[in-house]
């Protein structure tokens, strides 16, 4: 009997030792998950504005570009990169000799063709028509020989005095004084056809169409500021040989400039004429100009290793200080919520497209849907899931997964 009460009082003293070693694990358990601190973060109305970044050049609005028009030196260099210049005034003289050949050249070719036109057109030289006139009148007077021997043939032979054979010898040199006269008289009224009259225009116009090309390239070889405006890059120098097409000098009113910005393809569709621009430079850290959309892309381009649009921004501030040439960073304002229920986008999740966030609730964590709306890269407006005030996790101080029902301590 005692042997038995001894078994009995061993067994739960087992049970007892099992009982509070259940209760200090769930008792530790339970005292390790308090002991997870999380980051919180409060829902309240704020101003959520949606931005997107990127890249540009600064160009002015209207550049004049000026190129050599032939191979050839540089004779004269009248101003230096940055200087300003009034409209007018003569900035780089390049050497003209072959230039003015040419234009010698195409006006000799001009007299020409007008001489072969009017040649055409007056049915041959001077020369050739008093040749022609010659010409007729010899025709006509052996037409009147002609006649005059047929006439006195056929008298003859009525008398028997000439035989019929002569007379036929007379009337067939008779037509064929007639066919002569008749030749030589349409000679000289239409010597030529109407195709080699219009030959004799187009080649007339060709000629000086030639000519105006050289007298253009002779007054390029003297570049004049056609305005007011600064002359901001230059590339000759006196005696320096350049050659057709090089790019010798560009200037601009650098008071009136605009940015060309290269935003990737993703974003293109958020941009519109008219939004808010931001333009930095790195040149000048601190400052910021303004500016606004006035093109948005019609095409994509491939830049670089991107395929982006190019977007025009024009700087609101005139004479803004920013150097032709300059990249830039420009920030666009997409859209602009001024009283959005904000959420940090740290604390949203999605799974299988639905968004959900870890809610504060009683001390423990709360899986709670919600709705949103178009998010930036810190903040996520909710239109619906939350309210003002309510309290979400962003994050775990030990690295640790929020799970839905952990007991928590919010970090202060």
């Amino acid at each position: 009997m005692a042997h038995e009460r001894r078994q009995l009082h061993r067994g739960w003293l087992w049970l007892a030792v099992v009982v509070m070693v259940l209760v200090v694990f769930f008792t530790a358990r339970s005292l390790f998950r308090q002991r997870l601190m999380v980051r919180a973060a409060e829902i309240r109305h704020e101003v959520i504005v949606n931005t997107v970044s990127t890249n540009g050049l600064v160009e002015p609005v209207r550049p004049y570009q000026f190129y050599s028009p032939i191979s050839t030196t540089v004779q004269a260099v009248y101003v230096q990169p940055g200087d300003r210049v009034s409209a007018g005034k003569l900035l780089i003289v390049l050497n003209d000799v072959d230039a003015r050949a040419r234009v010698a050249s195409a006006e000799s070719g001009v007299k020409s063709a007008q001489a072969a036109l009017e040649a055409i057109t007056h049915n041959g030289t001077l020369e050739q028509r008093q040749a022609a006139a010659a010409e007729v009148a010899q025709d006509r007077l052996a037409l009147n020989q002609a006649k005059q021997d047929v006439d006195a043939l056929t008298k003859l032979a009525a008398t028997g005095a000439a035989s019929p054979g002569e007379v036929e010898e007379a009337r067939q040199r008779l037509q064929v004084a007639e066919a002569s006269l008749s030749a030589s008289e349409q000679s000289a009224q239409s010597r030529y056809s109407p195709d080699e009259v219009a030959r004799a225009r187009a080649a007339l116009a060709d000629a000086q169409a030639a000519l105006t090309a050289a007298q253009q390239v002779e007054a390029q070889t003297k570049i004049y500021a056609p305005i007011d405006g600064t002359v901001y890059s230059m590339d000759a120098a006196p005696s320096e040989f350049e050659q057709q097409g090089k790019l010798i000098l560009e200037m601009a009113d650098l008071k009136h400039e605009r940015v060309r910005a290269y935003f990737d393809e993703p974003e293109i569709g958020q941009l519109a004429v008219g939004q808010k621009i931001l333009i930095g430079w790195d040149a000048k850290p601190g400052r910021v100009w303004n500016g606004h959309i006035v093109r948005v892309p019609v095409t994509v381009i491939t830049y670089g290793t991107r395929r982006v649009g190019e977007v025009l921004v024009a700087i609101d501030e005139s004479d803004a200080g920013l150097l032709p040439d300059t990249n830039v960073t420009v920030q666009v304002t997409v859209s602009s919520q001024p009283n959005a229920l904000s959420c940090p986008r740290a604390a949203l999740y999605s799974e299988n497209g639905q968004y959900y966030v870890y809610q504060v609730v009683n001390g423990e964590l709360k899986r709670t849907p919600v709705t949103i709306g178009a998010p930036t890269l810190t903040q996520v407006p909710i239109l619906s899931g939350l309210k003002q005030g309510d309290l979400v996790a962003t994050g775990t101080e030990n690295g640790q997964p929020l799970e839905q029902g952990v007991p928590i301590k919010v970090e202060q």
